[in-house]
């Protein structure tokens, strides 16, 4: 053993043996009955220095010095019964101790009446009382009573609330060292309350109490790094002070960690740490965390993709009233995952939320009502909701108000204002207004027609991946409009979005393998792309599918397939399949002979205005098959399909003129008709 270990044993020793000499000294004066050694003597029996430790006996001689008036020794027996040491626990009698020594004016005593009285501690509850008991003390600069008295003053409990007060007697504590007062008086400088918002000051305070491992105090400054409040932002020190915070149970802090780890701010991006945070804050009850579990388990982001957990998570936040879940939970509905679609709970929950100013739930909301979706469809409703998520600058909100003005849904029809609403989401890069916004531009709607800005708003869209946009773009390839005519662009684009299940953009990829333009000829690659359009219940699909089996193209030529697909085509009233589907009739191709029904599908077309069908109408009245012959109404048809450059329409006119059928003969009107027929020999 060295002679420095000697010497440090020999001095314990010796303050072993001076400790034991003053509780012997104590206990001789305190029988005589001097006061001051009997609360001296209780010490050393509480803390068991110089005797074994008694809090029996330590009761026993502060009660002896209490009952003399010592007013510490007062405060020591009130304590004892307050926490049963020594004595079995008795809140009244421990009142009745420290109400003797407040009143004689022992700041602790006066402390802890105040909170005998804040408490309702075997007192009637009575916060103008424990005011005045924290005055008292606070006055002679306790600071745990400044402290209380300053919560007293910021919540207006027992006294009119007064933010600025409760600042001076935070201050006061602060100044003193309570890392208690120090984290509030930080919190009052960051929300401006009671004094002037002062995000430098909130932090000093914040980083002096998290320096004394105040958790919430932590939690704040690691808020303030974050944020750059009062101080340059740095993500790493953010970290670093969240994660002593959530070490130590404090759910916001985990909350802000789970965020740091999902976003890869100031750390590598660890989706499982993540999930790890927000769900040790979920599970504390906190309903943010409860609705980032929730989106964490919808994405799949961390863990496997689970919509039924995401419901789980997004509820319990709902039902604590955190609109941003109350929306998810009626997305989940409305969507069907994870839950029984039900459109109904949707607006259930998209109500709620919106109600709360939630701006995607009063997008959504709005959009059931535009459809009629577990609500009775009103537009006047859906504008209602949607006007206010307009007014939140919300782009979903804008690019449907403009589809609204676009098609005169429940207010006027105006081109104008879509234009307005779809250009006010574009700008905030929305791909569906873009591609909104394109279409104005090359129709011409409410702005003059203008290719080189539709070209420019489809391209932003489809740069974005939407889908309409892309095919839109492939059609202004296709086309040449706005650009110089590219068909490899325009299968290019058709493609992507083709791949989207665009079922626009699956025709048009079908039509240019079938045309062999940007791409080798291949009618069997024309099929396919057509049927899978054609599968997605889209007229043109069905149609070109149905020409196709016709023609045998790209597949065996079946006339039953061939009318299966003009069928359904024409139910659509798809024009050109009607008339295809009246020459089927015509001639008994994949189903039994029958003018009258060619003259019906014939009509069907004429009447949108298909040149071809009115033609075929006209012949079929020229001949008397399958409708009474009637060369007036054959010369009426012939007419229609003439004006739009029917080169045989044209022809059978001019004959009818020559041969004065169905209208006055008449040979200078049969040459001129019979020359536009030579012109248009090819249409």
């Amino acid at each position: 053993m060295s002679k420095k270990q000697i010497e440090t044993e020999f001095d314990a020793d010796q303050v072993v043996l001076n400790l034991k000499k003053s509780a012997r000294q104590y206990r001789l004066a305190a029988l005589q009955g001097e006061q001051s050694a009997q609360f001296n003597l209780g010490l050393m029996y509480l803390n068991g220095q110089g005797v074994a430790q008694s809090h029996t006996q330590a009761v026993k001689w502060f009660r002896l010095a209490a009952e003399q008036g010592l007013d510490t020794a007062q405060f020591h027996l009130a304590w004892a019964y307050e926490y049963g040491l020594g004595v079995k626990q008795d809140y009244a009698e421990a009142v009745k101790w420290y109400r003797l020594a407040a009143e004689q004016g022992l700041d602790d005593g006066q402390f802890n009446l105040g909170w005998a009285y804040a408490h309702g501690l075997s007192v009637e509850q009575d916060d103008a009382e424990a005011v005045k008991w924290y005055r008292l003390a606070a006055k002679q600069g306790l600071e745990a009573a400044q402290f209380h008295l300053g919560r007293m003053y910021e919540y207006g409990c027992g006294v009119q609330q007064d933010d600025a007060e409760a600042v001076r007697w935070y201050r006061l504590a602060a100044k003193q060292g309570l890392e208690s007062a120090q984290f509030h008086l930080g919190w009052m400088h960051k929300y401006g309350r009671g004094v002037p918002q002062d995000y430098a000051k909130a932090f000093k305070w914040f980083r002096v109490a998290a320096k004394q491992g105040v958790d919430m105090a932590q939690w704040q400054l690691g808020v303030m790094y974050k944020y750059g409040y009062g101080v340059k932002q740095d993500y790493t020190k953010a970290h670093k002070w969240y994660l002593l915070a959530a070490e130590q149970g404090i759910g916001y802090a985990q909350i802000g960690l789970g965020g740091l780890y999902k976003n890869g701010y100031g750390i590598e991006k660890d989706l499982v740490k993540a999930l790890k945070w927000y769900r040790l804050a979920a599970e504390q009850g906190l309903k943010m965390a409860q609705s980032n579990l929730g989106w964490m388990y919808r994405n799949g982001y961390g863990v496997e993709q689970d919509y039924t957990e995401a419901m789980k998570w997004y509820r319990l936040a709902a039902e604590q009233g955190e609109k941003t879940a109350m929306t998810n939970v009626g997305g989940l509905y409305e969507q069907g995952l994870g839950v029984t679609q039900d459109y109904t709970q949707a607006v259930y929950w998209y109500r709620l939320a919106a109600e709360q100013g939630e701006k995607f739930a009063q997008n959504n909301l709005g959009w059931l009502y535009r459809n009629g979706y577990g609500v009775k469809q009103d537009y006047a409703e859906a504008i209602k909701w949607l006007r206010l998520s307009v007014h939140q600058g919300f782009d979903f909100a804008q690019n449907n108000m403009g589809i609204m003005y676009r098609n005169g849904h429940g207010l006027k029809q105006n081109d104008i204002k879509a234009l307005k609403y779809f250009r006010l989401a574009a700008k905030q890069n929305h791909a569906l207004a873009q591609s909104n916004l394109g279409v104005m531009y090359a129709n011409g709607h409410g702005v003059q027609q203008d290719y080189a800005k539709a070209l420019k708003w489809y391209r932003l869209a489809a740069t974005q991946g939407e889908k309409s946009a892309q095919n839109n773009l492939g059609v202004m390839y296709e086309d040449g409009k706005g650009v110089e005519q590219d068909y490899a662009e325009a299968v290019k684009w058709y493609r992507q979005a083709a791949e989207q299940q665009n079922a626009m953009a699956q025709k048009n990829l079908g039509g240019m393998y079938k045309d062999g333009h940007g791409v080798e000829q291949d009618d069997a690659e024309a099929v396919r792309w057509y049927r899978l359009a054609a599968e997605q219940g889209l007229a043109s699909g069905q149609f070109n599918l149905g020409l196709m089996y016709h023609t045998g193209r790209g597949v065996k030529q079946d006339d039953a397939q061939a009318l299966n697909w003009y069928r359904l085509a024409a139910a659509q009233n798809h024009g050109v399949s009607q008339n295809n589907l009246g020459e089927m009739y015509l001639n008994g191709h994949g189903v039994e002979q029958d003018d009258a029904e060619a003259v019906r599908w014939y009509r069907l077309a004429a009447e949108q205005d298909i040149a071809t069908g009115q033609f075929n109408l006209g012949l079929m009245y020229q001949t008397g098959r399958g409708v009474k012959q009637n060369h007036t109404e054959a010369v009426k048809w012939y007419r229609l399909a003439a004006e739009q450059n029917h080169g045989l329409a044209q022809k059978h006119l001019g004959d009818m003129y020559q041969l004065g059928h169905g209208v006055k003969r008449d040979l200078k009107k049969a040459a001129k008709w019979h020359r536009k027929a030579k012109k248009n020999a090819d249409k």
